[in-house]
């Protein structure tokens, strides 16, 4: 009862920030400066549920992807120990066999029908032998079978995370689509372009989790600071091709700029402009569908671009929590959050 009032509360807020934002009036649009403050994902709470299902599902995805990887090793062990086993069924075949025919007295009635002493020892070693090579058949048979039942209980445990993984994926975007319900939320075709370049990946911590990052980087675009993610994102689409008017850091304000984590890419060449249109909206339009070919090389949190939202856990949306103008619509820039 208690988390679904404050999930009600939450969602009343958001509600009320919204309606507080349209009756500001619109903001007037900066023509050469930075997009206005509020481009990420309109109001703090709305961007903070945003940012916390972004990073949850990213961390989960990776969860999976591991689980899944696991799985695909363990099932190429299984066949290899399957392999193993069935090479060795005929060996422990001729140890039973030999077992029954000769029995238990059979070596001990050996060694007594010996001639000699000699010929005791020459037969006390062949059976030495015998017994050495007999033990070590079995001794690779059991030693299969254990590593055989060792794959299964690893390949089980790795598809059990996988399940817990998903439904933690599934939460997320349940979770994203509440928030974003708020501000249009309706599925759309988004920008696609399956031409759009790939982009070279960035650094990854072993296990292909992102690693946490501080803004210690200089920002080529203003006299602030970027992540080395947002900073290996920034080059990635220069060097590709898009190489339009770009600011990153901005001071202040609770949004990704001040963290480093976020760039507005002009849709024109010198600056912030007015709606684009013609050649610039189809810049926009290719740059908006590049950063989404390559979220998962780049980090990727959001995209933002013509009153459209891309989120990693939902796809293209509408969006809507804007007021008016061409940097709050976001039909001016493209926005670009990482993780």
């Amino acid at each position: 009862m208690r988390q679904r009032f404050s999930l009600a509360l939450t969602l009343l807020t958001v509600v009320s920030v919204l309606a507080g934002t349209a009756a500001a009036g619109p903001a007037s649009a900066t023509p050469t400066g930075p997009a206005t403050t509020g481009d990420e994902g309109g109001n703090p709470l709305l961007r903070d549920v945003l940012e916390s299902t972004g990073r949850g599902f990213a961390a989960a995805s990776n969860a999976v992807r591991n689980a899944r990887e696991r799985q695909a090793a363990y099932a190429d062990e299984l066949r290899r120990i399957e392999e193993q086993l069935d090479s060795l069924g005929p060996e422990v075949g001729e140890v039973a066999v030999s077992a029954y025919r000769i029995g238990r007295i059979g070596p001990i009635s050996a060694l007594l029908a010996s001639a000699g002493p000699d010929e005791f020892m020459e037969r006390a070693e062949g059976l030495d032998l015998i017994a050495q090579r007999d033990n070590s058949k079995l001794r690779k048979l059991r030693e299969a079978r254990d590593q055989a039942s060792r794959a299964k209980a690893a390949a089980d445990a790795a598809l059990a995370e996988e399940q817990r993984q998903l439904a933690v994926m599934a939460k997320q975007r349940e979770a994203a689509e509440r928030a974003l319900s708020l501000v249009g939320g309706a599925s759309t075709e988004g920008f696609v372009n399956t031409s759009s370049p790939v982009a070279s990946p960035a650094p990854r911590n072993r296990d292909g989790s992102w690693p946490a990052q501080s803004c210690n980087r200089g920002d080529p675009t203003t006299r602030g600071c970027l992540t080395p993610r947002a900073l290996h994102a920034l080059n990635e689409t220069r060097r590709l091709g898009f190489t339009r008017h770009v600011s990153c850091y901005r001071s202040g304000g609770p949004f990704e700029h001040p963290k480093g984590r976020a760039c507005d890419f002009s849709a024109e060449p010198g600056g912030f402009g007015g709606d684009a249109k013609g050649g610039d909206r189809t810049y926009g339009n290719n740059l908006a569908a590049f950063l989404v070919r390559n979220a998962d090389q780049l980090g990727v949190l959001y995209v933002i671009w013509y009153r459209q939202i891309w989120f990693p856990a939902t796809g293209w949306k509408a969006y809507s929590s804007a007021q008016g103008d061409p940097s709050s619509d976001h039909t001016n820039h493209v926005h670009l959050s990482l993780l």
